[in-house]
């Protein structure tokens, strides 16, 4: 029930010291944080066994660490792993129903701890078969016209591209099928509202320069830099975005969707256009500060609406005071979550690379002929993790003068008489003439090479072989860019410009190459995961048998005590 105290108060102010967005966030907190509840018992709930649940669970924590990912993406990309194992893979030895893969996929989600036992109404059912099933008709229509075109191929090149094309297509529309059953299964009013006022806002002070052509994609970045952003989508989740931007729902729903098919591929070109667009980066800078100010103006509300909506209108200063606890408490938590990260990171790290010094090193130098060095082996044992905890030991938290930042910006947000004046306008992306770009890649390729030569001199002075080296440079260049992932959470609450100054520009000359080599590594090693593999092609299939199996012979037992009794 809505507080008629919260509503008289949102009435009498009238909008003379909160705006009326911020009324909206106020008003959305206390009714999720006072809604009603209790659920409706009469509603059938789906069950599965505890006890296979625990299998399915320690199974997902094992898969889930030798393929990273963040935490909020990982439900996501279990129900893409799901869709394309009954449909692809096991696709071709049985044809399951729609109705058959969505009741698979909910019960593995709920055994695998991805949804809650007996919480799932067993209505969600019916919500994933509809939106399953309109993509999985489109993705039939589609390869059906692709299969038509290969019957008339026979230029082996031409129908390998077209075979490659249709394998792109069913991945990409299971993947859209995946993010938008993901989206289905839980909403956040909140978190709606303050997109909405964060949308509203900026799409109103942001302004292009009068010589960039890029107005009519403005709007569409800027949702797609608060969901990038703020709601940490990844790049399947924009395509979501992006593809119900382009695409009528009437026509995807569609049993005829004839426009889509016969455009699909260009659509999927401006959609990942639009991710790779040229305004992005800026766009996520500015997102990335509104975005903090409208999440600590929340967690500031949260605790009691009414109260601190009465506070504003009494004594701005104490609310500005709890907006400053409340920048404390985060910058702690941040720094607890960083070494929770940190933790899961050296487990994956371990698994995943450290365990191929053992695989690959000693072979190696047992091929060619050298000299095994222990001390060597050791070092690139320990280091990764080593490396790692000392960069997270060395992130420092935000300051004080990022905290006032921060208080400004919840004004802004919040107070009227307080909206930003002055319009944010974007920078036109530099183009370099070719003699200026290729001297700065001359440079940053000198940077390099001087890092590496520094390194390989060091590790030769204490006795590492070229095998032992070779792999240590992998480590380093792997872990430098994986602890920018791992520390991003701490560093996006930092929001003020670093003081320019020797040192950084040092660590930025001879260090951010090897960053790059380890963004490259990571992006591509990865597609080639071992481990992946093993999981995702020879045990998950099997394992998942076996756990319906077990499933039904718990049922059976349980039918048989009932008979008994």
């Amino acid at each position: 029930m809505v507080s008629p105290n919260l509503i008289k108060r949102l009435e009498d102010d009238g909008g003379a010291e909160v705006s009326g967005d911020a009324k909206k966030l106020f008003q959305v907190i206390f009714n999720a944080k006072n809604k009603n509840l209790e659920e409706d018992d009469e509603t059938p709930k789906i069950h599965v066994s505890s006890l296979i649940s625990k299998l399915s669970f320690f199974y997902e924590k094992v898969r889930n660490a030798v393929d990273y990912d963040e935490e909020h993406l990982l439900r996501k990309n279990a129900i893409e792993r799901i869709l394309k194992r009954q449909i692809v893979i096991e696709g071709v030895l049985k044809k399951a129903k729609i109705e058959e893969i969505s009741s698979h996929l909910i019960v593995e989600l709920i055994r695998g701890s991805y949804l809650s036992n007996d919480k799932v109404p067993e209505t969600q059912l019916n919500e994933v078969t509809v939106l399953l099933e309109k993509y999985l008709r489109l993705k039939d229509q589609c390869v059906l016209k692709i299969n038509s075109v290969l019957n008339l191929k026979t230029d082996f090149s031409k129908v390998q591209g077209l075979f490659q094309k249709k394998n792109n297509l069913i991945k990409r529309l299971l993947t859209l099928a995946a993010c938008e059953i993901e989206a289905s299964l839980e909403t956040n009013k909140v978190k709606a509202v303050m997109v909405a006022n964060m949308f509203n806002i900026l799409s109103k002070n942001i302004k292009l320069p009068a010589d960039l052509p890029y107005e009519k994609d403005l709007e569409i970045q800027i949702y797609l830099a608060i969901s990038r952003t703020f709601l940490k989508f990844d790049a399947d989740m924009l395509s979501l975005i992006l593809f119900k931007y382009y695409i009528e729902e009437a026509d995807l729903e569609s049993s005829q969707s004839r426009k889509i098919i016969d455009n699909i591929q260009e659509i999927f070109a401006i959609m990942d256009y639009q991710l790779n667009h040229p305004l992005a980066k800026q766009l996520d800078k500015v997102v990335r500060a509104y975005g903090l100010y409208f999440t600590i103006l929340a967690e500031t509300v949260e605790p009691d609406p009414a109260k601190i909506f009465g506070e504003i209108k009494k004594n701005t200063k104490t609310f500005l005071n709890l907006v400053r606890k409340t920048c404390n408490k985060k910058y702690k938590k941040a720094k607890g979550r960083l070494w929770r990260a940190a933790v899961r990171s050296i487990i994956y790290i371990f698994l995943t690379k450290s365990i191929f010094v053992f695989i690959i090193e000693i072979p190696a130098i047992h091929w060619f002929g050298e000299k095994i060095n222990y001390l060597a082996l050791g070092v690139n044992v320990i280091f990764p993790a080593l490396l790692l905890f000392f960069i997270v030991f060395l992130t420092s938290s935000p300051t004080d003068s990022n905290t006032e930042k921060i208080v400004e910006g919840v004004k802004e947000i919040a107070f009227v008489g307080e909206e930003r004046r002055q319009p944010i306008i974007l920078r036109k992306p530099v183009k370099r003439g070719f003699i200026i770009n290729s001297i700065f890649n001359i440079i940053y390729a000198a940077a390099f090479v001087v890092s590496l030569y520094f390194i390989i001199w060091a590790l030769t002075q204490v006795g590492f072989n070229w095998v032992s080296i070779t792999i240590f440079l992998f480590f380093l260049a792997f872990v430098s860019f994986f602890s920018i992932i791992t520390t991003r959470g701490i560093k996006e609450l930092i929001i003020i410009d670093r003081k320019d100054n020797l040192l950084n520009f040092l660590v930025d000359l001879f260090y951010l190459p090897i960053i790059s080599i380890g963004r490259w590594l990571s992006s591509n090693v990865s597609k080639i995961n071992i481990f992946i593999f093993i999981f995702d092609f020879i045990i998950e299939a099997p394992f998942k048998v076996l756990i319906e199996i077990a499933e039904d012979w718990t049922r059976y037992v349980k039918e048989r005590k009932d008979k008994m009794s």
